[in-house]
C-alpha cells in the first residue's frame, strides 16, 4: 500500500539504493534539509565557507610546493615550510570538522520574527549495517539563554522506504515536522 502511494504521489519520487546505506542516508538527510528550510529556517553556510577557504589555502600551498621554480636540493627549506603549513592548515580543518561539525547535516539561522536568538544544528546518524536512523535537533549555541533542549528520534528506515527504495515523503515529513515542533515547544514548557 505504501508502495503505491509513493509511486503515484510524486512523479519525481526520491529513490535510494537499499543495498547502500550511504544512499539511504543521503536521501533522508536531503529531505530533512528541505523540510527544515521550508519551516522558515535559513541555512547558515558560514562554517562551510570557512572550510572551503581553508581547503583553498591548502591547495595553494600544495601547488606552490609542486611548481616552485628551483629544483630539490635548492628548494629544501621552501618545501619544508610548505609541508609544515600544509600540516597546520589541514590539522585546523580537521579540528573544525571534528569539534564543530560532527554529524551535522544542516546549520541554520533563527527563523525571521522568532524570539530565540539561536539557529538549529540538525544532525543525523545511520550506522553501517543498521536500519536505525537517528535525527537530532539542537541549538546552534547551546550556552544561549534561548537555547532549547536537544530533541531526537531513532526509527527504522523501513518505515519511510518502500521495498523498491522509494521514499514515502509524507510519512517522513510528518515525523521530522513533529520533531521540529517538539524542539520549538520546549522553551515554552520551561517558562
Amino acid at each position: 500500500m505504501q508502495e503505491k502511494k509513493a509511486e503515484t504521489g510524486s512523479k519525481n519520487a526520491k529513490k535510494a539504493n537499499l543495498l547502500d546505506h550511504n544512499s539511504i542516508k543521503h536521501i533522508l538527510d536531503e529531505s530533512v534539509s528541505e523540510i527544515v528550510t521550508s519551516r522558515g529556517y535559513v541555512e547558515d553556510v558560514r562554517l562551510s565557507n570557512v572550510r572551503l577557504f581553508l581547503g583553498t589555502i591548502i591547495i595553494v600551498i600544495a601547488l606552490f610546493a609542486q611548481f616552485y621554480k628551483k629544483k630539490f636540493p635548492e628548494n629544501r627549506d621552501f618545501l619544508i615550510g610548505c609541508i609544515v603549513l600544509y600540516i597546520v592548515f589541514n590539522g585546523l580543518l580537521q579540528l573544525i570538522i571534528y569539534t564543530k561539525e560532527k554529524n551535522a547535516i544542516l546549520f541554520t539561522y533563527p527563523p525571521a520574527g522568532s524570539v530565540t536568538s539561536t539557529g538549529l544544528v540538525v544532525s543525523s546518524k545511520l550506522p553501517r549495517f543498521s536500519d536505525l536512523y537517528a535525527l537530532t535537533i539542537a541549538s546552534a549555541d547551546p550556552k544561549s539563554i534561548s537555547a532549547g533542549k536537544p530533541v531526537e528520534f531513532t526509527k527504522s528506515v523501513t518505515q519511510w522506504l518502500t521495498k523498491d527504495g522509494v521514499l514515502v515523503e509524507g510519512l517522513f515529513w510528518k515525523d521530522v515536522v513533529a520533531l521540529i515542533d517538539d524542539y520549538s515547544a520546549e522553551p515554552k514548557k520551561n517558562k
